[in-house]
């Protein structure tokens, strides 16, 4: 076993589904390891589904194609490796038409952080944000890497529709809204592109591992992308 997921904990969901713990907390180091965890085991057992988490990693397999112990042996001999194959990151520009009228928390989101508008923007499209995993709805992509000063508790009241791509900020997390959804989370603005085309070769923009980068835009700009990508003006 590598040292690096020597402190692993795998424990049975399911005869056919087994949980790989890699950690407790939400932080980029701990879902780093999930990532390399999930290559190493893509590039030596092709035919176990690996599902990233923040922490850990769902593992399913076929009962006729694999034993139980035997599957055991060859996970830890995959995580063995002294490093996973280097298929190189993506990176992912998410253009964003930050305002109030595309963000309804904008004003809100300043005024707890103590901020203009203006701030939150910069500071929110500064980062290299780490797409953790995917979840609550396809497509839908928890971002790691906000700057800690934009922070702020989910909102007490939910609302019941949230509109298709929205790009939001719950605790220390950021998020798009694929679809139009119910959540409660404090809305910035919004992106012009799908996150989530069943009919699309790859349904979901973003894949967990992947980089993105907001692009501040303005409504001209974004109402031409919409346009094009055929998103909610």
């Amino acid at each position: 076993m590598s040292h690096a997921f020597a402190d692993m904990q795998l424990e049975a969901l399911a005869e056919d589904a087994w949980l790989l713990r890699l950690g407790e907390t939400i932080d980029v180091a701990v879902n780093t390891r999930v990532h390399a965890a999930a290559a190493l085991l893509r590039a030596h057992l092709p035919d176990v589904e690996c599902v990233p988490a923040y922490a850990s990693l769902l593992l399913r397999f076929d009962l006729d194609a694999h034993k139980s112990d035997r599957l055991r042996e060859m996970i830890e001999a995959a995580l063995s490796n002294p490093s996973p194959p280097t298929n190189g990151t993506r990176e992912v520009t998410v253009p964003v038409w930050y305002s109030d009228e595309s963000g309804a928390d904008l004003q809100d989101v300043a005024t707890h952080a103590r901020m203009s508008p203006e701030e939150v923007i910069a500071r929110h499209s500064a980062p290299l944000y780490h797409v953790a995993m995917l979840g609550f709805a396809p497509g839908f992509p928890y971002l790691l890497g906000l700057d800690p000063a934009l922070s702020m508790p989910r909102r007490n009241q939910p609302r019941t529709r949230v509109p298709a791509g929205s790009v939001a900020i719950g605790g220390l997390q950021t998020g798009i809204y694929p679809q139009a959804l119910p959540g409660g989370w404090h809305l910035l603005g919004r992106t012009p592109m799908r996150l989530f085309d069943l009919e699309a070769s790859a349904p979901s923009l973003c894949q967990p591992g992947d980089r993105i980068r907001f692009q501040a835009i303005d409504e001209r700009e974004y109402r031409r992308l919409a346009a094009e990508t055929g998103a909610t003006p």
